[in-house]
C-alpha cells in the first residue's frame, strides 16, 4: 500500500482517538460523583489511548512490537489503577451521588458479615 494512504489512515485513527479522549474529558466534567468520573475516565481514556498508539503503526510500521507492548500496558494498568482508586475512595467514604441507588459493595460486605456471624454461631454450638 502506498505510504500516502497509510498516512491518511493513521491520521484518521489518531483523530478518532483524540475525539474519544475529548469526549472522556467532557464526561469527567459532567458526571455527578467521583465513582462515575473514575469509570468514564478509565473506559474512554483506555480506548482513546489505544487508538492514538495504534495510529502510530501507520506512520512507523517498524515499531509494531513496541506499540503492541504499549497497548498491552495500557490495557492492564488503566483498569487496575481505576479499580484501586475507586476502592480507596469507597474506603475513605467519598460520598455517592444523590442518584445512586445500589451499593453492591456494601451489600456484599453485609452478606459476608452475616455469613461470618452464622459460622461463629454454628462453631459455638458444635463446640458445646
Amino acid at each position: 500500500m502506498d505510504q500516502e494512504y497509510l498516512n491518511i489512515i493513521g491520521g484518521v485513527v489518531a483523530i478518532i482517538g483524540s475525539i474519544i479522549l475529548f469526549i472522556s474529558s467532557l464526561g469527567l466534567v459532567r458526571m455527578p460523583d467521583a465513582y462515575n468520573r473514575i469509570q468514564v475516565g478509565t473506559k474512554a481514556s483506555t480506548m482513546g489511548t489505544i487508538l492514538s498508539v495504534a495510529s502510530l503503526f501507520f506512520f512507523y510500521p517498524g515499531w509494531f512490537g513496541k506499540l503492541i507492548v504499549l497497548v498491552l500496558f495500557v490495557l492492564i494498568t488503566n483498569p487496575v489503577s481505576s479499580h484501586v482508586l475507586a476502592r480507596a475512595a469507597y474506603h475513605i467514604k467519598v460520598p455517592f451521588s444523590k442518584n445512586t441507588i445500589v451499593d453492591q459493595l456494601k451489600e456484599k460486605q453485609d452478606k459476608d458479615d452475616r455469613s461470618a456471624h452464622l459460622r461463629k454461631v454454628r462453631t459455638k454450638k458444635q463446640g458445646e
